[in-house]
């Protein structure tokens, strides 16, 4: 049975999308959200109408950085508007607790990955593998200050990261505890799903990693997306939120990953 959207819940999915992937065009979107392209259109209109995004030919596109949270500061890096903000704390804390004294990890770029990083604060000796650089930034403010490693390659201004085939050698030169990566969405029989066609990175930190965790709202396994990411085989656990079904959940768990549902806000 499809998803069906609220308005809200339809308009703020399109914006998280949008922010995080580039300009995505209507039918794309409407695929997505399973809805038709006529409502697609409408919904950027709005969005764009009330500042929250761009409305181009064709789809709808980010506003510029200046214009979207500031990013640059430990604060500031996690200052979410929207509500999701308690759920992905909770998904964060749930993620750092994975995570011991003098342990090697890679953190990928994402809205939800970025969360774990205030609760790593009492974590000590830590090493960390990035290719966000407000990540880094929030890493090299800390006291005290882990080893921050970046990857480097080429900048892609989509996701706000280093991609590319630079990265992805930078990062198999080394081998890590935990790769904690975010999803665009998630296929309960194959994996983690994408539009967009940059997962050489994501599957390189999978590789070069003992344990994978995917951090991701419920929101995320009803987004429908063509492009496998990483498959379960690769994946060693899934934090999400209560709003997993218990059929996804098991669906998930029968396929040798363990699922864990984070209270929100770290509770």
């Amino acid at each position: 049975m499809s998803q069906k959207y609220s308005l809200k819940q339809r308009q703020d999915g399109i914006v998280d999308w949008v922010n995080a992937n580039g300009l995505t065009q209507v039918d794309a979107l409407a695929a997505m959200f399973n809805t038709s392209a006529v409502t697609i259109r409408k919904d950027l209109s709005m969005l764009s109408k009330a500042g929250r995004l761009i409305r181009q030919f064709g789809g709808g596109a980010p506003l510029p950085k200046s214009e979207q949270n500031n990013l640059n500061g430990p604060q500031s890096l996690l200052d979410d508007t929207d509500e999701s903000h308690s759920v992905k704390q909770g998904i964060g804390a749930i993620a750092a607790k994975q995570v011991a004294n003098s342990a090697r990890i890679v953190i990928d770029s994402g809205s939800t990955t970025k969360h774990m990083l205030p609760f790593l604060d009492k974590v000590a000796n830590l090493v960390v593998m990035t290719n966000a650089l407000d990540v880094a930034n929030y890493l090299t403010k800390r006291e005290p200050e882990p080893t921050v490693l970046m990857t480097g390659g080429t900048w892609d201004a989509n996701s706000q990261s280093f991609q590319g085939a630079m990265a992805e050698q930078l990062v198999s030169a080394y081998d890590y505890d935990f790769a904690f990566i975010g999803a665009a969405g998630i296929d309960v029989s194959r994996g983690t799903t994408t539009f967009n066609e940059l997962t050489g990175l994501s599957r390189t930190m999978a590789k070069s990693a003992k344990q994978v965790v995917v951090m991701a709202t419920s929101s995320k396994l009803s987004y429908k997306m063509p492009n496998l990411e990483l498959g379960w085989q690769s994946i060693s656990m899934l934090i999400t939120d209560d709003g997993i079904s218990e059929q996804d959940k098991t669906t998930i768990e029968q396929q040798g990953v363990t699922v864990l549902i984070a209270s929100p806000s770290g509770e």
